[in-house]
């Protein structure tokens, strides 16, 4: 299990890494901003979807990501 500062770094790396410099900022400045409640958030982040669906989505996540050279 890694330490809360590992994965706050890593975290960071992965969307500085996908997104840049700037987009992560805004991102971080977006949540920190809006009283985001990530429990709210993520009850409705699939409500939409079929569990079919959300499978496929993250089978090409997956896919994708062992992917990328």
């Amino acid at each position: 299990m890694m330490t809360e500062t590992a994965l706050k770094v890593e975290a960071i790396d992965l969307l500085i890494k996908t997104f840049g410099v700037l987009e992560t900022e805004r991102f971080i400045t977006s949540i920190k901003s809006n009283n985001f409640d990530y429990t709210e958030w993520h009850k409705n982040l699939w409500k939409d979807k079929t569990i079919d669906e959300i499978h496929k989505m993250a089978t090409e996540f997956e896919n994708r990501k062992y992917s990328k050279p």
